[in-house]
């Protein structure tokens, strides 16, 4: 277990990095710069996205100079390793909000994500990013009974109280859920939209726009500090392994790492290992059979759920296995090491199709690739966004708990309004229950062991 959390050498290559951009190890420059306006740590979804924004929004004859460092490669972190699905909440952990926080927060945070896949849409048709999306149909399915009427129940309460994003979701039970969704022993299905994409592509994409109006990306240069106060000049100091950089503004956008580099997240934002993979079909089945035209969560029990995510050539990527190494907190709880496997998760995928879907018998589906990868998960299960408290010029965006690709777009887009025209956070869209906040480090609680459903009477952090 991790109690320095940054990232290893030599991770495992998952199947998003199989094709790597000429831009994979790109430094815009040969030295560090000495100054930057601007400094972002993190070079994945939230990093590109928040250079993309800033760029985009500031006046062309006054852009600010931005450096964007990463430790490894181009989006070889979590987004690099993740599923690819950009899956809008309109009912599952909205309805949690909704018991912690009230409806009206319940119902922003649910609009906020489905603003994501216009947004995306938007982005990609405009910039010409060629990143395999496609929006169609997720199906959201449940095999047990117990975790169906609860998740029902909060869904007719969310629908009762006036979400409208809930009511994009069609509901169904039974033998038409089993039909509708082609998962075998279906108890119930939620059905929307959702979109899926070649992540790693898509923060190429942003970044070259980002390069092309004058940011610096600075590959394979660790930050291992930052300056504890700014200078006289208001200035900020990023300790790097290849020197120095100062600026007035600084952007983690550093997810499971952040809490290396900025203390006040030690404990807040957790390092959280996963494992994902590549199947692959032979023969595929019918053309009919819903699977090969939607995106799935298979909710096994609460708690326990996979992701199934088809991909254009037929393969489909699926992730999840929590069900078979949770127990034990050190194959995941505060892990960094994305360069070996889950060990008791390595087989899990192997004939997952055919065990769980109709029509996928005699497939021969086999998994062709297996990674592992680091998410940044927080203990109130909701993202770090906006002014590090007490450390003026410090924004954070960070700690998407594994649900990241339909909510940091318009996170980042925040962060850059925030640093351009001086915005408060609560001009910019961004969900409420999102802002970092000097309570919420504070708090003492913890989330994600809570809803681990084992036992951490013997655990220490």
């Amino acid at each position: 277990m991790s109690s320095n959390p940054f990232p290893v050498a030599n991770s495992i290559t998952p199947y998003w990095r199989t094709e790597p951009d000429s831009l994979d190890s790109h430094r815009s420059t040969e030295a560090l710069p000495a100054t930057s306006d601007i400094v972002i740590i993190g070079a994945g979804y939230a990093g590109a996205s928040t250079a993309y924004h800033l760029l985009d929004q500031a006046d062309p004859s006054s852009r600010p100079s931005i450096v964007i460092l990463e430790a490894r490669q181009v989006c070889s972190g979590a987004t690099g390793r993740n599923g690819g699905h950009l899956k809008p909440d309109v009912y599952n952990f909205v309805g949690t909000v909704a018991q912690r926080y009230g409806v009206e927060a319940a119902a922003e945070l649910a609009a906020f994500e489905c603003a994501h896949i216009p947004a995306i849409q938007a982005v990609v048709e405009r910039e010409k990013i060629s990143c395999d999306l496609v929006v169609s149909q997720a199906h959201d399915v449940q095999l047990d009974e117990t975790h169906t009427l609860k998740l029902q129940a909060g869904y007719d309460a969310l629908i009762a109280k006036g979400s409208e994003p809930t009511k994009t979701a069609a509901y169904t039970t039974g033998k038409e859920a089993e039909r509708v969704s082609g998962v075998k022993d279906a108890v119930g299905c939620f059905s929307y939209r959702a979109g899926r994409l070649w992540p790693y592509k898509l923060i190429v994409g942003l970044l070259k726009k980002a390069i092309a109006k004058g940011a610096n990306l600075q590959t394979n240069t660790p930050v291992l500090s930052v300056s504890e106060s700014q200078d006289s000049e208001g200035r900020w100091t990023v300790q790097t392994e290849r020197g120095c950089i100062q600026a007035k503004h600084i952007v983690f956008s550093s997810n499971a790492y952040t809490s290396a580099i900025a203390p006040e997240y030690e404990g807040k934002i957790v390092p959280v290992r996963g494992i994902c993979s590549r199947v692959v079909t032979p023969d595929p089945p019918h053309p009919l059979t819903p699977s090969l035209h939607s995106s799935y969560t298979v909710r096994i029990k609460e708690g326990i759920y996979e992701y199934l995510v088809p991909r254009p050539d037929g393969s489909i990527i699926i992730g999840g296995a929590r069900s078979v190494y949770v127990q034990d907190l050190k194959n995941w709880y505060n892990v960094t090491d994305d360069a070996s496997l889950i060990e008791p998760a390595k087989h899990h995928f192997n004939g997952y199709m055919q065990k769980y879907f109709h029509g996928w018998g005699k497939t021969g589906a086999y998994t062709d690739r297996v990674w592992t990868g680091i998410m940044g998960y927080t203990t109130d299960s909701l993202p770090h966004v906006g002014h590090v408290p007490g450390k003026p010029g410090q924004l954070i965006v960070a700690g998407f708990n594994g649900h990241g690709m339909p909510q940091i777009f318009l996170s980042a887009k925040g962060i850059a309004q925030m640093i351009l025209t001086g915005a408060e956070f609560e001009d910019t869209g961004v969900p409420r229950i999102f802002k970092t906040t000097q309570v919420r480090l504070d708090d003492k609680g913890n989330t994600i062991l809570a809803l681990s459903g084992v036992d951490t009477s013997s655990y220490s952090t």
